[in-house]
């Protein structure tokens, strides 16, 4: 008889890391909406911008100089698959805001990420300045894919002993190909939450839809 306990499925059910509705996969599955864009590095440049002191602008070659991480994470996609242990490096906007690069403004409540072709995505000001919420730049020590939001993305996720975090927001709220990040007063919800996907997007409380849907 299958017994869904057995293999590396089972035993991060066991952990209690996978959370309700979620199956484990071993691949990176590739999902987003259009085209992947084609970059000249030369001309890619990058904003903080809205609720900030002064805003700033970065050529990618300043980016890369920016202070890094690396963190080891849990994703999970609103689409039902969980990908443990994934590594990844980027800047930690918390680390900008120490060392005086940016410095928000005291009406600074959402972070609303701009990526290519107009779209967006939102995060609560907080969920932006957790540990677990990176500009990445790298994943498994290499270089994003296009596919995986070459050159730079939002990644939000949990670590392993904070698995059950019941604040872990799904995958879609770390936008791939991003060219800004700006600070709001007010919630702006993105392309996603405007189709009818929900605002907060909790992993535990399975909060993949508004109410309707």
């Amino acid at each position: 008889m299958f017994n869904p306990l057995k293999g590396k499925e089972g035993e991060f059910r066991q952990q209690g890391r996978i959370p309700p509705g979620q199956s484990l996969t071993e691949r990176f599955p590739i999902l987003h909406y259009g085209e992947v864009p084609d970059y000249n590095l030369s001309k890619w440049t990058f904003r903080f911008f809205g609720e900030i002191e002064t805003p700033r602008t970065f050529t990618w070659a300043e980016f890369q100089k920016l202070p890094t991480r690396r963190m080891t994470m849990d994703i999970h996609c609103v689409t039902k698959w969980s990908k443990m242990d994934t590594v990844w490096e980027g800047v930690w906007v918390p680390d900008l805001i120490d060392a005086g690069i940016i410095t928000l403004k005291p009406t600074a409540r959402f972070a609303i990420q701009h990526c290519e072709y107009g779209f967006t995505t939102n995060l609560d000001l907080a969920h932006m300045l957790r540990p677990t919420t990176l500009l990445a730049m790298r994943y498994n020590d290499e270089p994003l894919t296009p596919d995986h939001g070459f050159p730079l993305r939002v990644v939000v996720g949990a670590v392993k002993e904070q698995s059950q975090d019941p604040d872990t927001r799904y995958f879609w709220k770390g936008g791939k190909w991003l060219r800004g990040l700006e600070f709001t007063a007010t919630d702006h919800p993105g392309f996603w939450e405007e189709a009818g996907y929900h605002n907060i997007a909790r992993v535990w409380g399975e909060e993949r839809f508004e109410a309707g849907w």
